[in-house]
């Protein structure tokens, strides 16, 4: 257990390796209680968060779910966020934004300097909900006797109120390990019972719970960016790839000026994604190379227990990030090679269920 943006979470139940093979092959158990869940209600919610958020939240229908950013106003990212918009039993509705924990009282405070509608509504939920993500090809089998809503039914990115194991809950059909799966949110007393329904049903079909370093091995595998490391209020989204977040037109938020001079801004380094020929693992911090001479750093790597080859990612310029371009990195004074490649580097067989 260690201490995480001020939880006490697991890093691991009995090895990373057992836990990311297990979420693979079968299902993943994470509690994800840590991540911020602020509420928005209030008639003008749709158009304040609209005006926050780099990508439209207008138009976006009840049961929707929309991953987008929120930027400073130079462009840079405070936050990687999900903007869920639901509805109450009784039929009114509301969104629900999802932000990492160490970026919830920023994103809080944000929201509210931003808010000049008093009909607006913001409560953080977190202390009074908990969350969990059930991940891999048999994560629905486990979650479909214990919620009133089949997730089976939802699309990828859409969530639903439903009772879940008897309390009232919030089940999507997202997650952050590039496979299929769901997320629950539930009060925070229904937390353990639900949590140890969840833990019996994944032991017999051959997973387990997961702590944060197959959360880390698992995402970094899936090409998805951590906050702190491929995210950063020095980072805009272009330069992280996350271009497809970001809706310029006819719109303003924080920072949008900004980004429509970043968006063709080619000077700037930009993320990229290396696998390694050797067994030594690259780190945070670590220099990329070309010629011996440093072009930038990693952000993020592990040995990828999928693919079994140490993987990287980084930011160096562009010219230096296209798919098959030799570099180096430098692991403790040795230059071992590095080979630039597309992401993601782990994609989910064929055979298992789509999203």
């Amino acid at each position: 257990m260690v201490d995480f943006a001020g939880w006490s979470m697991p890093v691991v139940y009995s090895s990373i390796v057992a836990e990311h093979r297990a979420t693979r092959a079968a299902v993943g158990l994470f509690d994800i209680s840590h991540m911020g869940r602020i509420r928005c209600q209030g008639p003008a919610c749709e158009q304040f968060l609209d005006g926050i958020t780099t990508r439209r939240i207008a138009g976006v229908q009840p049961g929707q779910i929309r991953y987008s950013l929120v930027t400073n106003d130079a462009g840079g990212i405070l936050d990687d966020v999900l903007v869920y918009h639901l509805l109450h039993a009784r039929g009114a509705s509301y969104y629900e934004m999802v932000v990492n924990a160490g970026n919830r009282q920023k994103i809080l405070d944000w929201l509210e300097a931003h808010r000049d509608d008093a009909e607006i509504e913001i409560h953080d939920t977190t202390a009074d909900t908990a969350m969990f993500a059930v991940q891999g090809p048999r994560a629905l089998e486990i979650v479909r006797p214990l919620s009133a809503v089949d997730p089976a039914t939802l699309g990828y990115y859409h969530g639903a109120e439903s009772e879940i194991a008897g309390s009232a809950g919030v089940v999507s059909r997202t997650g952050y390990t590039g496979e299929d799966g769901c997320e629950l949110i539930v009060p925070a007393g229904a937390a353990l019972e639900l949590w140890e329904k969840l833990d019996a049903a994944a032991r017999q079909i051959g997973g387990t719970a997961a702590g944060l370093g197959a959360r880390d091995t698992l995402r970094l595998e899936a090409g998805m960016p951590l906050y702190g490391h491929e995210l950063t209020e020095d980072l805009n989204p272009f330069q992280a790839g996350l271009g497809f977040a970001v809706n310029l037109k006819d719109r303003s938020f924080p920072g949008s000026d900004a980004l429509v001079k970043l968006r063709d801004d080619e000077s700037l380094p930009v993320r990229a994604a290396w696998k390694l020929s050797g067994k030594r693992v690259p780190r945070e911090g670590y220099a990329v190379l070309a010629d011996g001479k440093p072009l930038g750093e990693v952000t993020s790597g592990t040995f990828s227990p999928s693919l079994e080859v140490p993987i990287a990612m980084g930011y160096v310029p562009a010219k230096w990030a296209a798919p098959g371009t030799q570099l180096a990195i430098d692991i403790r004074g040795r230059h071992e090679p590095a080979r630039a490649v597309e992401l993601p580097f782990y994609r989910r067989p064929s055979n298992k269920p789509p999203v």
